[in-house]
């Protein structure tokens, strides 16, 4: 196993202890006690898989240790990291009056994805190969995403978390909806390809 894919797993062990301390910490706002260590230490965490993202991809391209089992499991990683942050603050709060991810923006992510990876399988299922190429408005959607959740984990604007989720809403739709177009040419190029039943 490469380095690089040894970093990648080290994030997805890291998600499940962002889990814990986040939780913990909200149950200690509930209590009345907020422990405040346990936000940092949770957020420290998210910080440091968030940038483990950015060095596995440096190492793989630049000590070529790039591997289908690294292309694999780095997005399995990603949205491991991203959902699990996005379910864990939409359960609890992270500060008074409701200070948390809405249920409705945390759906919406879901949705998105679960529509996404239904779509390229059945890409792959009529063209027998499904391409999947990575959007620039994704990369925004992404962006939106780890914005929303630095507003509710950093709680420096006392403004309510809905604002960012608002925003990153907007993309979320924008880049399920450019993959979308995106799918529908890969079907419509597949069927007017040389030799195709039409």
């Amino acid at each position: 196993m490469t380095l690089a894919s040894k970093i990648t797993l080290g994030r997805i062990f890291l998600v499940p202890v962002f889990a814990v301390l986040a939780i913990y910490y909200g149950i200690s706002i509930e209590a009345g006690h907020p422990e405040e260590w346990l936000r940092w230490s949770a957020l420290a965490v998210f910080i440091v898989a968030s940038a483990s993202d950015g060095v596995d991809g440096w190492i793989a391209r630049r000590f070529n240790q790039r591997s289908r089992f690294g292309a694999i499991i780095d997005p399995i990683a990603d949205k491991s990291l991203l959902l699990t942050a996005l379910i864990t603050l939409s359960l609890v709060d992270w500060g008074p009056d409701g200070w948390r991810i809405p249920l409705w923006f945390t759906a919406v992510v879901i949705v998105r994805d679960i529509i996404i990876v239904g779509g390229i399988a059945f890409i792959h299922f009529m063209n027998g190969h499904a391409e999947v190429r990575a959007q620039w408005s994704g990369k925004v959607c992404t962006f939106a995403q780890m914005f929303a959740l630095g507003w509710v984990m950093l709680r420096v604007v006392p403004f309510s978390p809905i604002y960012p989720c608002l925003f990153a809403t907007f993309f979320c739709v924008w880049s399920g909806i450019a993959y979308f177009r995106a799918g529908l040419r890969q079907l419509g190029d597949a069927h007017h390809e040389p030799g195709s039943d039409s």
